[in-house]
């Protein structure tokens, strides 16, 4: 099981293609505050709450200094159908290989439905202008997650 990031470590970057098939680099977000969150699957339930619940917040966060990019094992043409279907406004990453992932500590042994399997833990990390973890939760509830986010950033 890999590493999970804890305050005060220093994200490792990547570069994955958004849902249009663009590069994204983590380091070009340097001087902004990020939160990184990891979901299972685009288009299911509570991975389709977690993102309508960010695209609501974005604007209050971005005004906050904050961008969101989410990260699922989905291909990018999944994750267009997605934004187009829900009309998310968060940047939707696509890591098939699961290798960023594994890095930040969001992919590995899980319970699930009383069985131990390996996939995608969902999970929130937050870094400050300088890519530095500020917040690491794993094992995170889809539903009410934006809001108890936004409460342990101190934006409620």
């Amino acid at each position: 099981m890999s590493e999970r990031l804890a305050v005060g470590d220093t994200a490792p970057d990547f570069t994955l293609p958004d849902d249009t098939g663009a590069e994204v680099t983590l380091s070009s977000f340097r001087g902004r505050k990020v939160i990184v969150y990891f979901y299972p699957a685009a288009m299911t339930p509570g991975c389709t709450k977690q993102a309508c619940d960010f695209t609501e917040s974005l604007d209050s966060l971005q005004a906050q200094g904050y961008e969101v990019l989410g990260l699922s094992p989905d291909k990018p043409e999944k994750l267009a159908k997605f934004r187009e279907k829900e009309s998310l406004g968060i940047t939707l990453l696509s890591d098939p290989d699961k290798a960023v992932m594994g890095a930040w500590g969001a992919f590995g042994e899980k319970k699930l439905y009383g069985k131990v399997v390996e996939g995608v833990i969902r999970s929130t990390v937050v870094l400050d202008e300088d890519g530095v973890v500020t917040l690491a939760q794993y094992n995170v509830k889809a539903t009410g997650h934006v809001a108890k986010l936004r409460r342990d950033l101190g934006l409620a």
